[in-house]
């Protein structure tokens, strides 16, 4: 197997043999290929059976409507075990009579593959370790094993200079037993001699190994993957790919003590992640990024992420969404960002009852007593001491720092009664009436912005940063023009 991981957007193919895990003796011969969009096809030379049969006499066989699909399927293509997941056939030819005989042909699709392991499914823990790299990482990581220099004489560039190569130290920290490791891979120099040119290469790569003391599964690592991948790309405030997943395998042979033990087999996945990554684009502008490790160091911001995500989830992921998968109209977009406010607003568990819990009791026995009993249920469900939407936005809209928040939202009432109208319209009354497109697009991106800084507050970005974010990063500086224009009272605007 190669040193380097398989890129998820690059296109690569294996031939070789194929079987269901139930019957390893029928090995069929095609060719499975890889799209580098997250696709995955397996050209079979035969066929498996999909035909959905039953015997409902001696003898005698049905054949139903529909057709088989595979949890997995297993290979071995070019020295490398392959699993392929959640397989279903999509075409085939079956020759019944004909004058020349040959092979029938079928094709079958892949959700997920394994190459260089085989397991019986997601739920097997047959893994020691997983390794991602996304997008932006090594921005995000704030380090580099590379250095460079110009040569300067008298002051000025004299075309000479170096590019000088120290390893970087790994940063880890353990979180509830799991160990997050961020480390750099760089590649010894080579050369390109070309007829026109010589170019001069090497590579560093960042990637975060993850690891527990007990092996894991494919499952858990997808899972841990995408807590990496929405880490990176809340930083950055732009969708996070994925470049490269890849797992170690553990093994269970054991190793004598005079025996060194053998590196541990990788494997590579081959799957369709939320956000496919580039790994040859170019990296985020550094003026659009919240944080790197520079403002929250590595080993502090990865416990309070997986704190802050697990406690958060419902109202990051769809914070995220737009970022993933963002709507194409703004009634989704208000939907999905003043939910988000309040899904927030719930998981924060901030106690604001309108009134006292003991006043509120008597108020609604009070009011139950004067409802005819047929109704009673139905009115005493309706009453709730819950806040107003507009009253978790505003609390929302406390939480971080002041001065950002006044920088951004400097009309906090107005902002929140304009925002709750607009859902409200929209949610209730089927349309918005009252709001132009231009200030739906503003509550929007203004209520988006107050939950991401309610998450950076909450992961302890400091208040200093927060204003920077605010008053540099070019969105925000937008938004804020936006707000000053939609979402302040006529009579403060002057």
């Amino acid at each position: 197997m190669t040193n380097n991981p398989l890129n998820l957007d690059e296109a690569v193919e294996w031939a070789g043999l194929w079987w269901l895990p139930d019957d390893p003796d029928e090995r069929i011969p095609g060719t499975l290929r890889y799209d580098g969009e997250g696709s995955l096809s397996l050209a079979l030379i035969g066929a498996f059976e999909d035909r959905i049969m039953s015997n409902y006499a001696p003898g005698a066989i049905a054949s139903h409507e529909g057709t088989r699909t595979w949890d997995v399927i297993h290979g071995v293509a070019e020295q490398h075990e392959i699993t392929l997941l959640d397989c279903v056939p999509t075409s085939g030819k079956r020759v019944m009579s004909s004058r020349v005989k040959s092979p029938d042909t079928q094709t079958v699709m892949a959700t997920i593959a394994i190459i260089g392991a085989h397991v019986s499914g997601e739920d097997d823990a047959a893994f020691a370790a997983a390794e991602v790299s996304v997008e932006d990482l090594g921005f995000w990581a704030a380090s580099s094993a590379f250095m460079g220099s110009f040569g300067a004489s008298d002051g000025k560039i004299d075309g000479t200079g170096t590019i000088s190569v120290k390893p970087v130290e790994a940063q880890t920290v353990t979180v509830d037993g799991t160990e997050y490791r961020l480390a750099h891979t760089h590649t010894l120099p080579s050369f390109d001699h070309c007829k026109g040119r010589t170019v001069g290469r090497m590579c560093d790569t960042a990637s975060v190994r993850v690891c527990r003391a007990e092996p894991f599964t494919l499952s858990a690592a997808l899972e841990a993957t995408r807590l990496i991948q929405d880490l990176i790309s809340l930083a950055i405030h732009r969708a996070a790919g994925v470049i490269w997943l890849r797992l170690e395998v553990a093994e269970t042979k054991s190793v004598p003590p005079e025996e060194h033990p053998l590196s541990r087999r990788r494997a590579d996945v081959l799957y369709s992640p939320i956000g496919l990554g580039k790994h040859d684009a170019k990296v985020v502008e550094p003026r659009r990024v919240f944080f790197t490790c520079r403002e929250l160091p590595f080993e502090k911001v990865v416990p309070r992420w997986c704190e802050t995500h697990g406690r958060l989830r419902a109202a990051t992921n769809m914070i995220l969404g737009l970022r993933y998968a963002p709507a194409h109209f703004i009634e989704n977009n208000l939907l999905t960002a003043v939910g988000a406010a309040e899904v927030l607003h719930r998981s924060l568990h901030i106690d604001e009852n309108p009134f006292p819990v003991e006043v509120f009791a008597k108020m609604r026995e009070a009011m139950l007593g004067q409802v005819p009993e047929e109704y009673r249920d139905r009115f005493k469900a309706a009453i709730r001491n819950d806040p107003t939407l507009r009253d978790r936005l505003r609390a929302l809209a406390v939480r971080p720092d002041t001065e950002a928040i006044a920088q951004l939202v400097p009309d906090i009432d107005h902002w929140a009664k304009r925002t709750t109208r607009a859902r409200n319209d929209l949610a209730h009354g089927g349309k918005t009436p009252a709001h132009s497109i231009d200030e739906l697009i503003a509550i929007v991106e203004s209520t988006t912005a107050v939950v991401i800084l309610n998450i950076l507050h909450e992961l302890g970005l400091p208040a200093e940063r927060q204003r920077q974010i605010v008053r540099e990063h070019p969105q925000f500086r937008k938004v804020s023009q936006e707000v000053r224009e939609w979402l302040v009272a006529p009579e403060l605007k002057f």
